[in-house]
């Protein structure tokens, strides 16, 4: 069943969107060679329970940290670790805030010191990946659109789209109906219709969609251990129009890309 959110509910979500945008924009401080995941983690654990919230991924079917923080190979859930940035990473963030009874979910890729420019194209076409599927997002669409416009931008590129993963419904659970993939075609699907709000997430892979999962149970690879990247927005239809819920505008703010 699909929860359709009021105008009230859906302010609720914008006000737990803001504390995720502060939340990615403390962290993004921090990212640089030298500094461990863990660290990461913990600021933004603090950040978020400091402003009165809880981390949504925090102990979520027993995961271990604030942030999945998965880098280079891995695509998503990524763990928490002693593990040290260093020049030529990428890592995407995956964070979410559950403040007065509702959730908010988004994610972004860091390039971290001097990357290679074949990496760097994949970042920016996964987060024009994003934008694609956001502009889909509209009254009497169908969630095929969105998942069209993914999948049409990411293999123009010869990049591999993830099939097992995809984004969701999100409210008063992270995870709600609707599934959101990011393939699939043109008019299929729920249709999209006023109080929708969906976390839309490409994962694409520079190589093929192929993955794996560690023995750890949540660190998912891709098969061929080539980049993956990953971006997020929640996003809502309220009277008629789409609306970002989420924001990346604190991230750029310290850390343009």
């Amino acid at each position: 069943m699909v929860y359709y959110k009021t105008e009230e509910e859906i302010e609720l979500m914008r006000k737990s969107a803001d504390l995720l945008g502060r939340a990615h924009g403390e962290v993004a401080k921090n990212i640089k060679e030298g500094v461990s995941l863990n660290a990461l983690d913990k600021i933004a654990q603090e950040f978020i329970q400091d402003n009165g919230a809880h981390p949504s991924f925090l102990n979520y079917n027993g995961f271990p940290g604030t942030l999945c923080m998965s880098l280079n190979d891995v695509i998503v859930h990524g763990l928490p670790s002693d593990y040290v940035l260093k020049s030529g990473d990428v890592i995407s963030l995956d964070c979410g805030v559950f403040l007065d009874g509702f959730h908010s979910d988004s994610a972004y890729t860091y390039p971290v010191g001097e990357v290679d420019a074949e990496t760097m194209k994949l970042l920016k076409v996964t987060q024009e990946c994003l934008q694609k599927g956001i502009e889909e997002c509209k009254i009497n669409n169908r969630i095929g659109d969105i998942s069209f416009a993914v999948q049409q931008h990411a293999e123009m590129h010869g990049y591999g789209v993830v099939r097992e993963l995809v984004g969701h419904g999100l409210g008063q659970k992270l995870h709600e109906k609707p599934e959101v993939p990011n393939y699939g075609k043109r008019g299929r699907g729920l249709k999209i219709k006023d109080g929708l709000v969906i976390a839309i997430e490409p994962m694409i892979n520079m190589g093929t969609r192929a993955i794996t999962q560690d023995r750890d149970g949540w660190t998912i690879r891709t098969r061929d251990r080539k980049p993956s990247a990953h971006y997020e927005h929640t996003v809502a239809v309220i009277n008629g129009q789409t609306e970002v819920l989420t924001t990346f505008k604190y991230i750029e703010e310290v850390y343009p890309f």
